[in-house]
């Protein structure tokens, strides 16, 4: 297929009421070179696969919708309609118009300007809820210490990257993907900007603690041993400490001093021990299981099908 300057991929989660002035946005845009539009609807019921047909009927770029047969997750959409673009660069934002189309094109206009692999936006000011500014605060302080990045570098998923990049990224089969520790991989010429970020224009955001903690867990095991030698020095720690307790103790039984040891202490220490080893039996397993399902090949992704307005595919309707 014959290639365009500027892909713009958008992952969609009931998104019936934001989606329709993203795009209309992004069709009246000038990109020299050309543009398209990817939407990746993730298993919404409601009404966002419809509004996505209306658009591409009376779009003038040219726009492909693809449709997963369930939920998947905002990384693994994003994934898929990585594996449909056709452009030399990638742009992907969000279905609630918070990233402004313009903005966008100041990340790719600086992408190709420098060269660069990725082009990261870094917003200005968040217009995220508090709990959700606290989740990304939390992911990329974490990230500073489990993936190879320059301390204090802000991740956002708001991003331009090169066929190049999304070519070698998109080769990951994994059920569990986290794009930025794959990009990491794949390429350090990597940068960030200022950028606006708006206003949701309708609706709640979809994103709950489940997703956040799905999120951090594919960051960290994925991606890093940090955990396990974590979980590694932690249980050498509370080793020494159960050694220096046994020799205090066999001290004052010697010197017959210090107070009755009973019940309570007895069983506060079997607490804390036992708890400390649950956990880490806990983290090694989540290592174990997300092997267990790579190998059996749990599906990233399932696409139903997918529609578009591009002379060479045509539109047709879903099953």
């Amino acid at each position: 297929m014959s290639s365009v300057a500027l892909s713009f991929v958008i992952p969609l989660f009931y998104s019936a009421d934001t989606i329709t002035d993203v795009v209309r946005e992004i069709d009246a845009l000038d990109v020299s070179g050309g543009h398209e539009i990817i939407l990746v609807n993730d298993g919404s019921t409601d009404r966002t696969s419809e509004v996505c047909r209306d658009l591409i009927r009376t779009a003038r770029v040219p726009i492909t919708l693809v449709e997963h047969a369930r939920n998947f997750g905002e990384h693994n959409a994003v994934l898929t309609g990585w594996r449909h673009s056709r452009g030399r660069h990638i742009v992907n934002l969000d279905d609630d118009g918070q990233n402004p189309p313009a903005e966008a094109v100041r990340l790719w206009e600086h992408a190709v300007a420098s060269g660069l692999d990725v082009v990261f936006g870094n917003y200005e000011v968040k217009q995220h809820s508090s709990f959700r500014n606290l989740g990304s605060w939390f992911t990329n302080r974490v990230t500073d210490f489990v993936l190879d990045k320059p301390p204090g570098f802000y991740l956002s998923s708001f991003r331009c990257v090169t066929a190049f990049v999304a070519t070698q990224v998109a080769a990951y089969a994994g059920p569990y993907p986290y794009i930025d520790g794959l990009i990491l991989q794949v390429t350090q010429r990597i940068d960030s900007i200022r950028v606006r970020h708006e206003e949701r224009h309708a609706g709640e955001s979809t994103y709950t603690m489940r997703r956040l903690i799905r999120l951090w867990l594919s960051a960290w095991i994925n991606f890093s041993l940090v955990p396990l030698r974590v979980a590694g020095i932690l249980g050498v720690v509370m080793a020494a400490v159960g050694v220096v307790a046994f020799l205090v103790v066999a001290w004052l039984w010697l010197r017959d001093v210090g107070p009755t040891y009973g019940f309570g202490w007895l069983m506060a220490a079997l607490l804390i021990f036992s708890g400390t080893q649950l956990v880490l039996l806990g983290l090694i397993g989540e290592y174990i299981g997300r092997m267990f399902l790579t190998v059996n090949q749990r599906p990233q992704s399932v696409v139903r099908c997918v529609v578009s307005n591009r002379p060479t595919t045509g539109t047709h309707d879903c099953p």
